[in-house]
């Protein structure tokens, strides 16, 4: 992120608008994911709203203003590093400062060296890469042409080549993809080779809209694939690549292929039992065990008829907490299936005519929720679904699921 002769450029009482583009010095995710844009001395927290000086966030990086701007930051999500993990590092000239919840480290700043030793100083940008995505963990650090694989274990440096790249003035990681940014465009690449694949570079003023996956899918009136539950209560949300966790009041976008790789995107219905996510795609069941992350079970996936005794593809499958009878929608049939029984078919079929279409159903403590387009329709039991006369009220999906104010 150097700007030549500009070592010492402050920005106090400057009217910073990002909308306008600018090139930014350095992007961070905090501990709770929401990126942090640096500009001179200021800082953008998330994709939008007013820029703040950064000294009301990290009141150490003033003190240290002489040594300039930041010049790379990332956020050390990696729990295999303990005494790094959801630490935010920056790095200015030769100094890295390491902050946990906004608070600096005792000891820091350090020289870079001291703890990325084989790292040089007045570096460019910086990204961390877990083991998921390269292998091992990793820290990605760029000044100039030179790449640096740093593993976060063995504190080996491995120096990489990136062909076709631009030199990157700052980088981050975002739902499972690298971003790179340079001047006033970004590009997307592959954390290992440097190859960028795509319509790239993009104007960065058009990075909120590319990126910001969770406020554009959790308030989008764009019908869901499928929606379901786990057993803690936790909603999960599919979407064509994408999906929602909605923990209480915080959620977590990610893409599909990151999480349930084995998937890739799209998905047809999901529910969720004995500890498990039944995944249906086409004529396939896909299986999970719920955690972080998310395990692929061995043998799978399978055929639909094998697995649940029906032939693909369906519309619906849902199954209420402590329950063992999956409810599969097929067209105008409501199909009834004990996950207990062996082998697994139909033990009921009955006629499913309330609703055109469904995109899918979900049972909860409070009832089974029903959801068709953008709309959501609320019974208060399986047998209410199947025998009321009306339909109740239809309410918003994403006022309803994710808190949305439209």
């Amino acid at each position: 992120m150097n700007f030549s002769g500009k070592r010492h450029e402050h920005h106090h009482g400057a009217a910073l608008d990002r909308c306008k583009g600018m090139e930014m010095d350095a992007i961070a995710l905090n501990e709770h994911g929401v990126p942090y844009f640096f500009k001179g001395d200021h800082l953008f927290k998330g994709f939008h709203g007013k820029v703040e000086l950064a000294n009301a966030s990290f009141a150490e990086l003033d003190e240290h203003h002489h040594l300039g701007h930041v010049d790379a930051a990332f956020r050390m999500h990696i729990p295999d590093a303990p005494e790094h993990h959801d630490h935010i590092f920056f790095f200015l000239d030769t100094k890295v400062f390491s902050y946990y919840n906004h608070t600096l480290e005792p000891g820091y700043p350090k020289d870079i060296q001291d703890v990325f030793p084989g790292i040089p100083d007045h570096l460019d940008a910086a990204v961390e890469c877990p083991e998921e995505d390269c292998k091992s963990n990793l820290v990605i650090f760029f000044k100039g042409d030179d790449i640096y694989h740093f593993d976060v274990k063995t504190k080996k440096v491995d120096e990489k080549v990136f062909k076709g790249m631009p030199n990157c003035t700052s980088a981050f990681r975002w739902l499972g993809h690298y971003y790179c940014f340079h001047g006033h465009d970004f590009s997307k690449f592959d954390p290992m080779t440097g190859e960028v694949h795509g319509r790239y570079p993009k104007d960065q003023t058009t990075m909120g809209r590319f990126l910001n996956h969770v406020e554009r899918e959790k308030c989008s009136r764009v019908h869901l694939d499928a929606i379901t539950s786990d057993d803690g209560g936790n909603v999960y949300a599919f979407r064509g690549h994408h999906f929602l966790r909605v923990e209480g009041e915080k959620m977590h976008a990610d893409t599909i292929e990151s999480a349930f790789k084995e998937l890739h995107s799209e998905v047809d219905t999901v529910f969720s039992y004995n500890g498990h996510f039944y995944m249906i795609k086409d004529d396939k069941v896909f299986v999970y065990k719920i955690g972080e992350p998310h395990t692929h079970l061995e043998g799978y996936p399978k055929p639909l008829k094998e697995v649940l005794g029906i032939e693909g593809p369906v519309d619906a499958a849902f199954i209420c907490k402590d329950h063992h009878i999956v409810h599969i929608i097929k067209g105008k049939t409501l199909y009834k299936v004990d996950m207990q029984a062996n082998p697994r078919v139909p033990s009921k079929e009955i006629p499913f005519t309330r609703f055109k279409y469904v995109d899918d159903v979900m049972c909860g403590s409070d009832g089974v929720r029903v959801v068709v387009g953008g709309h959501l329709y609320h019974f208060e039991s399986i047998m209410a679904m199947e025998t009321a006369k009306h339909d109740p009220e239809p309410k918003s999906v994403p006022q309803e699921l994710f808190g949305c104010d439209h």
